[in-house]
C-alpha cells in the first residue's frame, strides 16, 4: 500500500460507509503494516486510495480498527496540539481540536463500540475522522500559518505531480 499525498483527489473525497467487513479484514494486516512502517499513529482508508469510512489508530495502547465512525458528543472546550500527517509529509503545525469526544464505531467484524476519548486519543480520532470527509489538518490552520507553510505545501504537490508522470 502506498500513502497518497497532498494533491491526490482521493484525499478530498467524502468516503462511503463500509458495508463489506470481509474486505476490511482482508487488508487489515497490510493496512496496519503501512501505518507502522510510515511511523504513523493513525491511517485513514482514503490515504491509501480507498474511499471508504475506516481508519486505524494506535494511541500507545495498541492498534485499533475504526469502521464507520461517528462523533456523537464533544466538549465545548478546545485545545491546541501539534499535528502532522502522512499525506502532508514533513509539515507540522498546531491544530485546535475538541478536548474530548464520545464516539461510536464498528470494528473490522462489524461489532459496535462506544468510547469516551480525551487528550491524545481524542486528537488522533478527530484527525483521522476528518480524512473520511476529505478534510486535512492543514484546513484547520489560520491564514497566517497557512501562508507560512504555503511553499512547503506547494513543493509536496509539485513532487506528487512528478511522481504521477513517471
Amino acid at each position: 500500500m502506498k500513502v497518497r499525498v497532498l494533491g491526490d483527489p482521493v484525499l478530498r473525497k467524502k468516503a462511503v460507509p463500509v458495508t463489506d467487513f470481509a474486505s476490511v479484514r482482508a487488508i487489515l494486516e497490510e493496512f496496519k503494516m503501512t501505518m507502522y512502517s510510515e511511523d504513523g499513529v493513525g491511517l485513514a482508508a482514503p490515504q491509501v486510495g480507498i474511499s471508504q469510512r475506516f481508519f486505524g489508530m494506535d494511541d500507545g495502547s495498541g492498534f485499533k480498527m475504526i469502521v464507520n465512525p461517528e462523533i456523537i458528543e464533544h466538549s465545548d472546550e478546545k485545545e491546541f496540539g501539534e499535528e502532522g500527517c502522512l499525506s502532508v509529509p514533513g509539515v507540522f503545525a498546531d491544530v485546535q481540536r475538541y478536548k474530548w469526544v464520545r464516539v461510536r464505531y464498528q470494528d473490522e467484524h462489524g461489532s459496535y463500540h462506544e468510547e469516551f476519548l480525551e487528550g491524545y486519543p481524542a486528537r488522533i480520532f478527530q484527525h483521522e475522522y476528518d480524512h473520511l470527509d476529505g478534510v486535512l489538518f492543514i484546513d484547520h490552520l489560520d491564514s497566517k500559518t497557512r501562508v507560512a507553510l504555503s511553499q512547503q505545501l506547494k513543493k509536496i504537490m509539485e513532487e506528487r505531480q512528478k511522481e504521477m508522470k513517471k
